[in-house]
């Protein structure tokens, strides 16, 4: 279906709880394949499903092209190498999460979150973003923080539980890893209305754009809704990512929502887009699209990547109680990688050899990226006693007090437990 957006009249926002609740955006008589230019508000969202066919797909899972008036132009311009480094992204992140999984699983994580599935939603939009842009991640977007230059390594630090961060956000536009659902969408908007503000004080000041990444699961907390309110209410330069991978945890999606969520875009009275989530070519240019929307000054945009969760939602979790096998299978004939690869093999674009190097640099990467983590050593569990207030409380100093004579209780004192000093546990 590509660009919707709403028939502008009255408040952008004045019907957003109705009409996102009921999927009610669009007037019967629009045109509902209409694609609005940016800034415009000629076109609607239908008020019907929007089906899986209608996303907007530029490379099928075949490896084959096609062409969208709107959206391919974005990709003409990119060279061979560009395409290569698309593919390699994404192996490269494939291959850390392979690592980071077995980490947790040798009791070096507390935890681990896998990104199996979803990489070109994180590739294309990570590599879709200028330098003077900001990323806000939930705790999955580790391919974002690949395109963004952060050290791998560094995020494996909160996992462990020696920081509760990992790496300075200012040093690469990319903020520390949210676990409290869904509220680094209200993070997002306010730093995009702090960017406009800006702007309104020095006109010179470089144009930037925010991109907030959230789940499908995310999207049924009152903080989605609160974030595209203010968002849409004061024109804020921010992209809301959303990528949908048909799981919150349990619940599948048609439990979550009775309509595809790109079409609560128009409750709120802005653009929104359904893409292929496994097709990164397309995400990249419907991104790209979509941040110079919003930093053209025409308000935010909502992005629904369709994709699919392949493996497990945590390492705590285990998918075989609640999904089938079938279904999984039928999503990893649409594996993002798979369909790049062959994509490039088509039209001679990369060989044996580069698969080989990419194979090469994906295991160096994982051996780093063990080295790091061994490295740091196990957490100080007193510390996180020291870090619950600014200033001492009486009582935490009752509480670690108790710890640490449950601790001198046990026969080996002198032994501590892994969950103080040792691994992750």
């Amino acid at each position: 279906m590509g660009v919707a957006q709403h028939a502008a009249s009255g408040s952008s926002v004045a019907g957003a709880n109705a009409a996102a609740s009921a999927g009610a955006a669009a007037s019967p008589g629009a045109d509902a394949s209409a694609r609005p230019q940016a800034g415009s508000s000629a076109g609607v969202l239908r008020n019907t499903a929007v089906g899986p066919h209608e996303a907007v797909q530029l490379l099928d899972e075949h490896g084959g092209s096609h062409h969208d008036a709107t959206f391919s132009p974005y990709i003409q311009a990119l060279s061979a190498d560009s395409l290569r480094g698309f593919y390699r992204d994404m192996a490269i992140v494939r291959r850390f999460d392979t690592e980071a999984t077995a980490l947790q699983r040798q009791g070096e994580l507390a935890l681990w979150v896998p990104v199996l599935g979803q990489e070109a939603a994180q590739i294309g939009s990570g590599r879709a973003m200028n330098k003077a842009d900001y990323a806000f991640p939930t705790y999955r977007e580790h391919g974002v923080a690949l395109t963004r230059g952060l050290d791998l390594a560094d995020l494996l630090k909160l996992f462990r539980g020696v920081s509760n961060g990992g790496w300075d956000p200012r040093e690469t536009n990319f903020h520390l890893y949210t676990l409290v659902l869904a509220a680094q969408t209200l993070h997002a908007v306010g730093y995009a209305m702090g960017i406009s503000r800006d702007l309104a004080a020095d006109p010179a000041t470089e144009p930037a754009a925010v991109v907030a990444y959230f789940g499908d699961g995310a999207s049924s907390e009152g903080d989605v809704h609160e974030s595209m309110v203010f968002a849409a209410s004061y024109d804020a330069p921010v992209v809301f990512f959303c990528q949908n991978n048909n799981w919150a945890i349990s619940v599948p999606f048609e439990v979550q929502s009775r309509i595809p969520l790109v079409n609560r875009a128009g409750g709120y009275g802005i653009p929104g887009i359904r893409v292929d989530g496994n097709d990164v070519l397309a995400v990249y240019a419907v991104t790209q699209w979509a941040l110079e929307h919003a930093r053209n000054g025409h308000g935010p945009v909502l992005i629904e990547a369709s994709t699919y969760r392949v493996g497990a939602h945590t390492t705590a979790d285990d998918p075989t109680k609640y999904r089938l096998n079938a279904e999984e299978e039928a999503w990893k004939a649409k594996d993002p990688l798979q369909r790049l690869e062959k994509h490039l093999r088509a039209g001679e674009l990369a060989d044996d050899e580069f698969f080989e190097q990419v194979k090469n640099d994906g295991d160096e990467l994982a051996a780093h990226v063990r080295k790091a983590t061994l490295a740091l050593g196990g957490a100080d569990i007193r510390q996180k006693f020291a870090t619950v207030y600014a200033e001492a409380h009486p009582l935490v100093a009752e509480e670690l007090a108790w710890f640490e004579k449950y601790e001198a209780s046990f026969a080996d004192a002198g032994t501590q437990t892994s969950e103080t000093q040792g691994g992750a546990a």
